[in-house]
């Protein structure tokens, strides 16, 4: 079903349904590309038009059972606004730390992939080794860990993964922002397969070849550029949801 056309539901704003109706097929997205972790990892986005509030996952549920309706909408104090619903504070402090930090910010995603986990808990960290790492290579930072997200808190996220939009946080996991919903996917899209793809390299045994350090320097120019547009993700998008509405998934409802 397309997010087009769908009305708002009561009470909601034509922007709020849209924005719940993109971020559940973020959440079906990262399903599909295996970014998930049981019902331990999040995504959100703020609500337009609404000073202080954000959407959040429902805890307890799989990302490929995520809906628009189903999305929790909270305040930067921890309170869920409207419906009651069941949330990760784990996640209320990270999310909601990124967004005090980052007014230019509306999505955050957060995942403890296999590959993401692995490079975050290696020394060096992510390598340029790839033409994909260097896609948001210089738009990257890192976080080093002190505990579950309970014992961090949100001014404390805020500090340390507010500076850039793609974020390894050492020994745990990846975090990336967008401006949009769309950026901020296609953000996590590179960073994870950049792990992915390092992690396989290592795996190899013949050793890395490394790129060219004047090679690299000149691409990542041109790819700032792309990363900072404001329509970035834009174009990929409306491909994305054609492939979720081929495999059935009932995200806008």
């Amino acid at each position: 079903m397309s997010v087009t056309s769908i009305n708002s539901r009561a009470g909601m704003s034509d922007a709020e349904w849209r924005t719940r109706c993109d971020l559940a097929a973020c959440y079906r997205l990262l399903h599909h590309y295996k970014m998930t972790d049981l019902i331990y990892t999040h995504l959100s986005a703020r609500v337009p038009d609404e000073d202080g509030t954000f959407l959040i996952n429902r805890y307890g549920e799989m990302f490929d059972e995520v809906t628009a309706s189903s999305l929790v909408k909270m305040d930067m104090e921890g309170n869920v606004v409207g419906e009651p619903g069941a949330f990760n504070m784990a996640g209320f402090n990270i999310h909601s730390g990124v967004y005090g930090a980052r007014e230019d910010i509306n999505c955050v995603l957060h995942t403890h992939t296999r590959a993401g986990v692995a490079v975050a808990s290696t020394k060096r960290g992510l390598e340029p080794i790839s033409q994909h790492a260097l896609i948001i290579y210089n738009d990257l930072s890192y976080f080093d860990y002190t505990g579950p997200g309970t014992t961090e808190t949100p001014e404390d996220i805020g500090k340390g993964c507010g500076q850039s939009n793609c974020v390894v946080m050492r020994n745990h996991g990846l975090l990336v922002s967008g401006h949009t919903i769309q950026a901020a996917f296609i953000r996590m899209y590179y960073l994870e397969l950049s792990c992915q793809i390092q992690e396989s390299a290592a795996s190899m045994g013949g050793g890395i070849n490394e790129i060219a350090p004047e090679v690299v320097e000149e691409t990542l120019k041109q790819y700032a550029e792309r990363g900072s547009a404001d329509n970035l993700g834009q174009r990929e998008w409306p491909a994305l949801l054609r492939m979720l509405e081929r495999q059935g998934a009932e995200y806008a409802v």
